[in-house]
């Protein structure tokens, strides 16, 4: 079962995990191990008079990569764990 977990968190790693925010106008994406690779956005998020949208539209869309990251993690290793309670490792 060691040899599993190993061999799933190594896939896991090498997944990348997307998320958007504000209707797709800005895009992040994040490797399984948690890395941001890359943050995208059209240049009509950027308003000189609320600078701070854009902000919160970046961090909303992290965020939402980062959730989907770790859901990916918890279903493939939560399925290797056969239902034991791993004590919060999974995210």
């Amino acid at each position: 079962m060691q040899k599993q977990m190993m061999d799933a968190q190594e896939g896991l790693a090498h997944k990348t995990f997307e998320g958007t925010a504000g209707g797709g106008v800005v895009r992040a994406v994040v490797k399984g191990t948690g890395e941001l690779l890359s943050v995208d956005f059209e240049a009509s998020v950027l308003d000189p008079d609320d600078p701070e949208m854009a902000g919160d539209l970046v961090v909303a869309a992290v965020n939402q990569a980062m959730a989907a990251m770790s859901a990916d993690a918890e279903s493939t290793m939560g399925g290797l764990a056969g239902g034991m309670d791993l004590g919060g490792m999974l995210g």
